[in-house]
């Protein structure tokens, strides 16, 4: 029994498939049968069940791939202490980003990363954040950039950053005053995103604490909402890294928010609890200081970075 034919048993266990684990493994499926052959022979057990259509892992099979994994898991442990201790940084990182943060992190910082760490192989998905914290708990990615305060046990989170929201306002619209109040607002169009919670529940903060003409329109980017708010009126919310997105005469609709709100959104890094490779996650935190502005750091990263 080899660390390699554990490496492929688990595979196959992963997707269920001896084709698409083949792929995975870099070898030919007939080699991948014949070494699952080789380990069920020295082993005495069949550990998979397969026909025609399905593949699936027999009662003692599901034993034998939940140590299988462990040791792999282990093995890799070992290789990511080795890579650490040399002068450069290698080896592969899959890295989740949140749908709404994505489009003001990801195309600069696919740029900076892969020229700062050349020898890493960078793999970014990105996803909401319920499914890229499972993602983490199969190991399926090792770190996630996602709003903050959605940990879950088996995971650690790390704040990184504090952005902040703004209220942005039609040309037309009657009110313009610097900052704004829920009061200010009471006989406006509100449009919001759909699918952001943490936009959301900032635009839903003003609904509480207006008495009437709520009117709620949803979008599903913040670009649509800006442009559907020059168009129709009325107002939304936007974060603080979209600002760079808008022409100089957008930017003169925005007001800052007054007063007991969720007005900014807190970001943070997720991983396993048990990741060890510090020095892959200051690589990620390296280059967002390189692209994002450094004041909205929390001061900890800017001064020390990652520590674990």
């Amino acid at each position: 029994m080899t660390l390699q034919q554990l490496k492929y048993i688990v595979a196959i266990d992963k997707f269920r498939n001896f084709a698409k684990a083949a792929d995975a493994c870099e070898i030919s499926q007939p080699t991948l049968s014949a070494m699952l052959a080789k380990l069920e022979d020295e082993l005495d057990v069949r550990i998979f069940e397969r026909n025609n259509k399905n593949v699936k892992p027999t009662v003692v099979g599901e034993k034998l791939l939940a140590q299988a994994k462990k040791v792999v898991m282990e093995a890799g442990r070992i290789e990511e202490i080795a890579a650490e201790e040399k002068n450069s940084l290698t080896g592969k990182l899959t890295l989740s980003i949140g749908t709404t943060i994505a489009p003001y992190i990801l195309p600069q910082f696919i740029k900076k990363y892969t020229e700062a760490y050349p020898g890493v192989e960078l793999v970014i998905r990105e996803m909401k954040t319920p499914n890229m914290l499972a993602a983490i708990q199969s190991s399926d990615v090792d770190a996630a950039i996602a709003i903050a305060d959605n940990s879950q046990q088996g995971l650690f989170e790390i704040p990184l950053y504090t952005e902040k929201f703004f209220v942005y306002l039609s040309e037309n619209c009657w009110r313009k005053l610097p900052v704004f109040k829920p009061e200010n607002l009471e006989h406006e169009q509100m449009w919001i995103m759909k699918d952001a919670q943490c936009l959301r529940e900032s635009a839903f903060s003003f609904c509480k604490a207006r008495s009437k003409g709520k009117h709620i329109y949803e979008a599903g980017s913040v670009e649509t909402l800006v442009r559907v708010v020059d168009i129709n009126g009325g107002f939304t919310i936007i974060p603080e890294l979209h600002i760079p997105f808008l022409t100089d005469s957008q930017r003169q609709n925005i007001r800052s928010i007054d007063g007991d709100f969720l007005s900014q959104r807190r970001v943070s890094l997720y991983i396993r609890e048990d990741y060890i490779r510090e020095r892959m996650l200051n690589s990620i935190t390296d280059v967002l200081l390189k692209i994002l502005p450094v004041e909205m750091f929390e001061e900890r990263i800017k001064k020390f970075g990652i520590k674990l």
